[in-house]
This record gives C-alpha cells, sequence and structure tokens, in this order.
C-alpha cells in the first residue's frame, strides 16, 4: 500500500473508529444536551497547559529525596550510566509512547487499549489499580510536609532540641555532640538525634496529622473537579514556583563551609560498583518511577492534546528538565549535608538519607545549623508541597479520567463527575489514616515497596512495548504518530518499543528477584506475618 493510501487510512481510523464516545467532555450540562449539541472531548486551552501539567506530574519528590541519594550510594558519578541506559532504553520511549497513545485514540488510560488492542486491555486495569494505591500514600507525604510546615512558625523550630514531649532519653543535641570529650565520655553510641525518634507502635490516628491529610485531599480536589481547565491553570503556580525555590536553595547551599566535600561526595565516581547489580536495579526502578509512567496519567493528559500536537518534540524536552532536575538537586541537597557533616565533625555517609529520612530528619536538622533556619526551613518545605501536590492531583485527573471514560454516559452527565471526584477522594483519604498513626510508617512504607514501583511498573511497561510493537505493530504506530506530528521520530523509538524495552524490563525484574532490598536505619521493614499479627488490632481505634 502506498504511503499516502495508509496515511489516509490512518485518518480514517481516528475519525470513525477511535473517535471519542458521545459525552465525553467534562463540561457538558444538560442544558447542552438540550439544545442538541453533540458534547466533544475537553482539549487543553494551550500548548503550555499539557506542557506544565506533564512538568508538575513527573517531576515531583522522587527528583529531589531519591535520586541524590541513589547517586552517591552506587557509586556516584558512576551511577549515571546505569541511569542513562534505562533512561533511553526504558524511560523516555515508553513516556513518549503512552502520551502519543493517548493523543492518538483521545481516550483515557483504560479505553485507549480498548480501542487500540482490545486483548490487551489488562494494561489499563493494571495501570488504574497502581496509580490508586499511589494516591493513597504519596499523599500523606504532603500531609507531612504541611504538618511541619506549619510547626515552621514558632519561636523555635520544633526539632532543634530535645524538649519536646515525644523525645526520649536517647535523644541528644547537636550543642552536646561537638563538644567530643562530653561525646566520647558519654558513649552516645546509642542516641538518636532530636527529629529522628520513630514510634515502635501503630497506636491510635494522630488527629493533627489527619486534618493536615484532610487539608491536601480539600486542595487536591478543587485542582482537579473542573477537569483540566482548573488543572492547566492551577500548574503554572505548583510547577514553577519549585523550581524557583530549588534554585534559592541550590545557591544557599552551594555557599555553605563544607559544600565542596559533599557535592564531591555525591558525584564522585566509584566504577566497582557498577558490579553490583543493586545498582542496576535502582536505577531502572529511578527512571519507571520518576518519569511517572505505567500509571495511565500521561496517557490521559496526552488525550486532552489537539490529534496534531507534536508531542514528540515536547516529550524529549520534558524528558531533559525532568533528570536535569534530579541531577541538580543532588547540588542543592549534597552542599547542605556536607555542611550539616563538617558542623557535627562526622563523616557525610552518617548524615545522609534517602525517602522521608532527608526530607524529614537530614534536611530540617541542616536547617537548624543555618542561620534565619526558620527562613529556609519554610522554604524547603513550600518546595516540597508544591513539588508533592502537582504530582498529586495529575495523578488523580489520570485515575479519574481513566474511570470516566470506562462510563462517559453516565459519569458526564450534570455533576456527576465532580461528585464521582468527591468520593474517590474521601475512600483515599479514609484508607490513608492507617499511615497517620503513631506508626503509621510501617504502612507507608509497605505500599512504597509493594503497590506501586519496582517490577509493578516493569510489568505494565513491558506488556505495552509488546501490545503496541508486536500486536498492533510498531509500523502501524509509527504511521499513526507520522500522521500526527507530521514526520517520523528518531528509530531509536521503534527499536526501543520492540525489543530493549522488554529487556530491560526483564533484566531488571529477574535481578529483583534475585537479591534482596537490605533494611535500612530509618524504617524497619517488618514481615507481613509480624506486622498484622502484632499491630493489626489496633487499626480498631480508628473506628473510635
Amino acid at each position: 500500500m502506498a504511503q499516502k493510501e495508509k496515511l489516509q487510512c490512518l485518518k480514517d481510523f481516528h475519525k470513525d473508529t477511535l473517535k471519542p464516545s458521545p459525552g465525553k467532555s467534562p463540561g457538558t450540562r444538560p442544558e447542552d444536551e438540550a439544545e442538541g449539541k453533540h458534547p466533544q472531548r475537553e482539549k487543553w486551552a494551550s500548548k503550555l497547559d499539557f506542557v506544565l501539567s506533564v512538568a508538575g506530574g513527573f517531576v515531583g519528590l522522587g527528583n529531589v529525596w531519591r535520586f541524590p541519594y541513589l547517586c552517591y550510594k552506587n557509586g556516584g558519578g558512576a551511577f549515571l550510566i546505569p541511569y542513562f541506559i534505562f533512561l533511553f532504553g526504558g524511560g523516555l520511549p515508553v513516556f513518549f509512547l503512552e502520551v502519543a497513545l493517548g493523543q492518538f485514540t483521545s481516550e483515557g488510560g483504560i479505553t485507549c487499549w480498548e480501542k487500540l488492542c482490545p486483548i490487551f486491555t489488562g494494561i489499563g486495569y493494571a495501570s488504574i489499580v497502581i496509580v490508586s494505591l499511589l494516591n493513597i500514600y504519596y499523599i500523606v507525604i504532603l500531609a507531612w510536609g504541611l504538618y511541619y510546615l506549619f510547626q515552621c512558625f514558632q519561636p523555635e523550630l520544633p526539632w532543634a532540641k530535645c524538649n519536646q514531649p515525644w523525645n526520649t532519653p536517647q535523644c541528644i543535641e547537636d550543642t552536646y555532640r561537638k563538644n567530643k570529650t562530653l561525646w566520647v565520655a558519654a558513649n552516645a553510641s546509642n542516641f538518636t538525634s532530636p527529629p529522628h525518634i520513630v514510634s515502635q507502635n501503630m497506636g491510635p490516628v494522630k488527629w493533627d496529622l489527619a486534618l493536615c491529610l484532610l487539608l491536601v485531599w480539600v486542595i487536591c480536589f478543587f485542582c482537579i473537579w473542573k477537569g483540566v481547565k482548573s488543572t492547566g491553570k492551577v500548574v503554572y503556580i505548583t510547577a514553577t514556583f519549585p523550581f524557583v525555590m530549588l534554585i534559592v536553595l541550590l545557591i544557599r547551599g552551594v555557599t555553605l563551609p563544607g559544600a565542596s566535600a559533599g557535592i564531591k561526595f555525591y558525584l564522585y565516581p566509584d566504577l566497582a560498583r557498577l558490579k553490583d547489580p543493586e545498582v542496576w536495579i535502582d536505577a531502572g526502578t529511578q527512571i519507571f518511577f520518576s518519569y511517572a509512567i505505567c500509571l495511565g496519567a500521561m496517557t490521559s493528559l496526552g488525550s486532552y492534546n489537539k490529534y496534531k500536537y507534536n508531542c514528540y518534540r515536547d516529550c524529549l524536552l520534558l524528558g531533559a528538565l525532568n533528570s536535569g532536575t534530579s541531577f541538580v538537586s543532588g547540588f542543592a541537597i549534597f552542599s547542605v549535608l556536607g555542611f550539616m557533616a563538617q558542623e557535627q565533625g562526622v563523616d557525610i555517609a552518617d548524615v545522609a538519607e534517602s525517602g522521608p529520612g532527608l526530607a524529614f530528619i537530614a534536611y530540617p536538622k541542616a536547617v537548624t545549623m543555618m542561620p534565619f533556619p526558620t527562613l529556609w526551613a519554610i522554604l524547603f518545605f513550600i518546595m516540597l508541597l508544591l513539588l508533592g501536590l502537582d504530582s498529586q492531583f495529575v495523578e488523580v485527573e489520570g485515575q479519574i479520567t481513566s474511570l470516566v471514560d470506562l462510563y462517559p454516559s453516565f459519569l458526564r452527565k450534570g455533576y456527576r463527575r465532580e461528585v464521582f471526584i468527591a468520593i474517590i477522594c474521601c475512600i483515599s483519604y479514609l484508607l490513608g489514616l492507617t499511615m497517620v498513626t503513631k506508626g503509621g510508617m510501617y504502612v507507608f512504607q509497605l505500599f512504597d515497596y509493594y503497590a506501586a514501583s519496582g517490577v509493578c511498573l516493569l510489568w505494565v511497561a513491558f506488556f505495552e512495548c509488546i501490545a503496541v510493537a508486536w500486536v498492533y505493530g510498531v509500523d502501524n504506530f509509527y504511521d499513526a504518530v507520522e500522521d500526527m506530528i507530521g514526520y517520523r521520530p528518531n528509530p531509536w523509538m521503534k527499536w526501543s518499543w520492540s525489543v530493549i524495552t522488554p529487556l530491560l524490563c526483564m533484566v531488571r525484574t529477574i535481578l529483583g528477584l534475585l537479591l534482596l532490598l537490605p533494611e535500612t536505619l530509618f524504617i524497619r521493614i517488618f514481615s507481613l506475618q509480624t506486622l498484622f499479627s502484632r499491630d493489626m488490632s489496633r487499626f480498631s481505634v480508628i473506628k473510635n
């Protein structure tokens, strides 16, 4: 078949077979139907709305609190080798595939597969299960951040001293650490820093955290309740202001004494670490999680693009922004950790943390050693909140879009979509209460480790590539992309979908099955049997 005939067939296919189902517009109201208007799927008001929504969706907390730690832990600059292999072999190709798929079909994360390759519709359902679990626990981090932000408005940062009600006899202040004679004489190896006390029991709900969680869910609801019209405007603030805060913190960090030692510790290459399979496991997991792929969200965001939008160009630029933010964040974080290590007279490895340990222990403690600690603490937690907030409501928007597209004739009528969003938010909030108990960190870690990272995302990516490249046909999909953007993308994308990405997913999965992740100092991961036999009886407190 001639190229022109193939393109015409694709246009007819998109016009007839893939056209959005009636009732797709979130703004459709009964009065519109009474006037006989044919509802059309809502589109982004401008190209910048889409770009900022995607940027806000996948540039999140993982870029700031996880990538820098993984980089130093896995060989510094040497970690960039497996990172870029997974980036160009898996992350970018799958990211572009999902956006292009949504744009081509004008459907959400489930119905796009019904239109393109019905036998693989299960991919969409798997993505929705994962993103639903992700939305339950990811927003808990924002509740912690909001609580910390409120605490910053006290005369003295509460985690700076050991005079708080929650402190134990093992807490010791950093002024005591600096006195080497007293430090050695006290044999304080079993002491902990002021913010490093973690409850060992599940306990009742912490209602101050529960209220913070409720407030964040209310904010999230109002960010998305009007569809992409509201989402596309909110991201002008939530997706841009964190970069301003990051630059401010970066400038402050690199001007601190000891910053150069921290940066050297962050990037110093140790090529011998590349022999460790765990380095490759961490690289693959970080790429797939930080690019927010395999969750249905990128497909849903792409579905609101105009058919002729050049999504290929913007996907490449957004990928550079995502990875660049991760890299620059390392300088902002490790310059401060280098300063803290120098102030305490300890090795940088002793103060470096990952995940919640970095955001809510190491960095807050570091700012107490700076001039004007309250100012820097406020700026840091505002940055964390905005980084996480747009990631949260973009993921929820993707979840809602995918579910509403399943029943458009019912959920698009009147204000049913808004009511449906409220129901989803309420259910997620109630489930999230299990993570704002005194020992809720254990539940949080179970969700983080098993629900929405690692093998789950890899298997979804594997079957996405198989469905598009081997069942629908990679050349057919390339023709569709050419019809949309006006030219054929680099053949690397086609090779990745066909061979490279599935192979990387398989290798990463096999390595993950062969190795066990070690315990960390900050969080002990209990076996399911131990956790539920000892603590699940205390969940009854939530009902009282």
